[in-house]
């Protein structure tokens, strides 16, 4: 994919090194500009450092989990975008998650494609990065 996807900076939020700096990589490689944090509330360090397209959040994390981390993400950024990663989601958990203003949410491990076409369509939904510019 070409175009605006060039143009997406992409927060990726997990405790797993491993799994965030290989995504980073695999992201970077196709064009976009990729931020990390490890944890809840170094992702929302990161979010006042400057604006992002869309938010890839883990689910499952120590200390402040995803569900936490999302709730303060929309109550700071309301229209900024939030994909959530989940290897431990229900239907009542995905609901949940829907309803406290996720974009959308993937299980992991997702297909690389599938996230990236996933991630565009968010940042076409949105009004884009400047919603986080405070």
């Amino acid at each position: 994919m070409s175009g605006p996807q060039a143009e997406l900076t992409v927060l990726l939020v997990d405790d797993e090194e491993g799994f965030v700096q290989t995504l980073a990589r695999r992201l970077s490689r196709r064009g976009m500009t990729v931020r990390t944090a490890l944890s809840g509330p170094l992702a929302l360090e990161e979010l006042e450092r400057g604006p992002v397209a869309v938010v890839v959040l883990d689910l499952k994390m120590a200390g402040m989990d995803g569900l936490a981390t999302l709730k303060q993400i929309k109550a700071l950024y309301p229209r900024l975008p939030v994909i959530l990663l989940t290897g431990h989601g229900s239907l009542a958990s995905m609901q949940d998650i829907l309803a406290l203003g996720a974009y959308d949410y993937l299980s992991k491990p997702c297909d690389l494609q599938t996230l990236l076409e996933r991630i565009q369509a968010a940042a076409e939904a949105s009004p884009g990065e400047a919603d986080n510019l405070s």
